[in-house]
């Protein structure tokens, strides 16, 4: 028995660390969007399109969590449990810049259509 689990502390396990991870990339992500649409000088258009992004965002992430629920009770062994959370990480958080960032030519386009 190691020392950690001796005093009564565990790893938090991926399921739980996947939460967090989410609950992280969710506000960079809001952040992200609502700062790059001011800066754009955003209409009401363009906030309304926020609102359903986050949306978006919110219910993959459900699914995700989800998914780390399930794959956590399958029996697999921590090294391929280790290897697809920090695939998942990689894909959760490019996943959040560069969504967020899919703001700038929309709102480049929306102002050359619309002023």
């Amino acid at each position: 028995m190691n020392n950690r689990a001796a005093r009564g502390h565990r790893n938090p396990s991926f399921a739980k660390r996947i939460s967090s991870h989410l609950a992280a990339a969710l506000v960079v992500f809001c952040l992200l969007q609502i700062f790059i649409v001011a800066k754009m000088g955003g209409s009401l258009v363009l906030h309304l399109g926020i609102i359903i992004a986050i949306g978006g965002f919110a219910v993959a992430a459900r699914g995700l969590e989800r998914r780390w629920q399930m794959i956590e009770h399958a029996g697999l062994s921590q090294n391929g449990l280790a290897l697809r959370f920090r695939r998942d990480l990689l894909q959760l958080w490019a996943a959040s810049l560069i969504g967020a960032l899919l703001w700038i030519p929309v709102a480049i386009i929306y102002h050359a259509l619309f002023g």
